[in-house]
């Protein structure tokens, strides 16, 4: 009787131990790994739509990032050299020397063109069409925009990652919840290892979507922020410079 009762005991726990086993591996089929090694042509087309977005994202953030530490570190010293120097020359010529990618130096420069260009040509038909305030103020508009959109670069990218990343997991999420719709009428049962594999595919790409979008929404928040300072520096700059290039001297400045 003790025999029989014992047998009984150890078949029922039998399937039990299989259905735990069943279940570890239905759950491993879950990771990422599992996800990679199965990939249809759509979940690969997304998965790399993604990772191309992300690696973008954190390419223009840096980018960004450095060129922005640099302008706003240089930027105070490059508009008080200028200032402080008391001979025209040696200030264009300090403003000369920053590099290529200073945008205060290249507004000043272009403005001192404009202003020796119009002096060059007194008498002539340009003369005649724009004086000497509305021709600095052209040339410094267009040095101003241009600087500007230089410090735009990636911004674009950035916007459009953000907004578009979390619809692009989702598609990842729906084609792996359509697979394992597709599992569970093949199986006839919904048990979890019929569907693990499809399920984990959809959350590890929701999870994706999400994790290439935050970053970027975060940085191009970050990067509007501060270059809109950097815009007003400009425009207060180049005011300035107006002043001083059309009348020979800035508002305010007391002559001695």
């Amino acid at each position: 009787m003790l025999q029989d009762i014992l047998l009984t005991t150890a078949a029922a726990a039998a399937p039990a131990a299989g259905g735990s086993a069943n279940n570890a591996e239905a759950l491993q089929q879950m990771g990422f790994s599992h996800m990679v090694q199965n990939f249809d042509a759509v979940g690969l087309s997304v998965f790399v739509i993604l990772c191309i977005m992300s690696v973008g994202s954190w390419w223009y953030t840096v980018v960004n990032l450095v060129k922005n530490t640099v302008v706003k570190s240089r930027a105070d010293k490059v508009i008080r050299t200028f200032w402080e120097t008391p001979n025209a020359q040696d200030a264009i010529r300090f403003m000369e020397e920053q590099p290529v990618n200073e945008p205060f130096s290249k507004i000043a420069l272009d403005c001192a063109q404009a202003a020796a260009h119009h002096q060059r040509h007194e008498g002539s038909r340009l003369v005649e069409a724009l004086n000497r305030s509305e021709f600095i103020d052209r040339g410094l508009r267009q040095a101003v925009t241009r600087e500007s959109a230089k410090l735009e670069d990636g911004l674009t990218w950035l916007a459009t990652v953000g907004a578009t990343a979390p619809f692009v997991g989702l598609l990842g999420t729906v084609w792996g919840i359509y697979h394992a719709l597709i599992r569970l009428g093949e199986s006839g049962s919904a048990s979890i290892d019929a569907v693990a594999g499809p399920v984990g595919e959809a959350l590890i790409m929701t999870a994706f979507g999400l994790a290439v979008a935050i970053p970027a929404v975060l940085a191009y928040n970050f990067f509007v922020r501060s270059n809109r300072n950097t815009y007003a520096k400009f425009d207060t700059f180049a005011h300035d410079l107006h002043d001083f290039f059309a009348t020979g001297s800035r508002v305010g400045e007391v002559k001695r």
